[in-house]
């Protein structure tokens, strides 16, 4: 019996190809259970998110022919060989335990692809798509993960611009985020991208401020928030902790009287502006005030390409957690196999001989 992952990612194939390849959540039973029927698969466990579409199992048979069961998955005739790649046995589980623990995801270190593993994992076993081995691969990830969170770096710091805003968010008081009154600037794409992410990290005191107060106010009902006319936006930081810039204006929508008028009308207490605006938004004089802090596009991807180095220099941790993780692994589906093949020799040893069957140990290592 081989144990393999195959699949293709972010780093293989295009978005268009991986979106005909994906299968929506309420499919996966349907689909998994298809592909190991025609696979002649044992166990199986299918993995679809935005970034890979991987498929995880056991057989009797080579690995060979697991690439075309991606040909099922496809929407179109196309030619996916170079876009698949294939593990076997011991390189299945190393893979398994890198993406388990987000070391190959777009983001370093990201821990949404572990609730996306324990999600398609949950929903295989429930569907009794898993057995024996699958289940001791996935439940050593999901361990191998938690640990490389707890005695790693991997996770800490920032990797991305609004990563990078919501921890100088974070960073001004010790209350939590949804205690905290946010006002942006804008209602195009990037502002509104601002506005769902800072939601869904716990914001829930946010202003909308737009030339266009329709555009604010239709984004406002969306999200929760409370719209603002753009000519009473400065009477509105007078109470909010912090002030996020995000349009297209090429104009400066802040010079440093502004604030400083602003300032002493809070009586001097700390704002946070961080200005995502290309042309910059607010005037970089305001820097001078006190009390002030201003952060500008630069800033953040300074901060972002420093989390994103001291998240690499991690890597060698991880994989030492890894390999140690993988040959526990090993050893003892070995160890299990074995004591299986012989129960199995002992009980047909005293069966007439046509009907003995010879099986062996499961894994060997590569």
């Amino acid at each position: 019996m081989k144990l393999f992952a195959a699949g293709v990612s972010h780093k293989t194939a295009p978005v268009n190809l991986r979106e005909q390849l994906s299968v929506q959540r309420n499919e996966l039973v349907d689909v998994a259970g298809a592909l190991k029927w025609r696979g002649e698969l044992d166990e199986i466990v299918l993995l679809s998110t935005c970034n890979r579409v991987e498929i995880y199992g056991t057989t009797q048979g080579q690995t060979t022919d697991i690439k075309s069961l991606f040909q099922l998955l496809s929407s179109e005739a196309r030619d996916l060989e170079p876009h698949i790649y294939v593990y076997e046995n011991v390189d299945a589980a190393r893979h398994l335990f890198r993406v388990t623990a987000g070391l190959d995801s777009m983001v370093l270190g990201e821990t949404e692809i572990t609730g996306q593993i324990k999600n398609a994992y949950e929903i295989a076993r429930a569907a009794g798509l898993t057995g024996r081995v699958l289940n001791r691969l996935f439940q050593r990830a999901f361990q191998t993960a938690k640990e490389i969170r707890t005695r790693t770096g991997i996770g800490c710091g920032t990797v991305s611009i609004k990563s990078a805003a919501l921890d100088l968010v974070r960073r001004i008081s010790e209350e939590e985020l949804s205690h905290r009154s946010i006002m942006v600037i804008g209602a195009g794409k990037m502002a509104e991208s601002c506005i769902r992410f800072l939601i869904k990290k716990g914001a829930s005191s946010m202003l909308i401020s737009n030339r266009s107060f329709d555009r604010a106010f239709d984004l406002a009902i969306r999200y929760g928030a409370t719209a603002v006319c753009f000519g009473d936006c400065l009477f509105g930081m007078r109470d909010v902790d912090v002030v996020i810039a995000a349009t297209s204006s090429p104009e400066t929508l802040l010079n440093r009287a502004d604030v400083e008028n602003v300032m002493k009308a809070r009586g001097q207490r700390p704002l946070l502006l961080i200005d995502l605006s290309v042309p910059r938004n607010i005037d970089s004089a305001v820097v001078s005030l006190d009390n002030v802090s201003l952060y500008n596009i630069d800033d953040l991807e300074a901060l972002a390409r420093e989390g994103a180095q001291n998240r690499e220099r991690e890597l060698a941790a991880c994989h030492q957690i890894i390999e140690a993780h993988v040959t526990a692994l090993i050893e003892k589906l070995r160890a299990e196999s074995e004591r299986r093949y012989l129960s199995d020799r002992s009980c047909r040893s005293s069966r007439p001989h046509h009907l003995a069957v010879e099986s062996g140990p499961l894994l060997q290592a590569t």
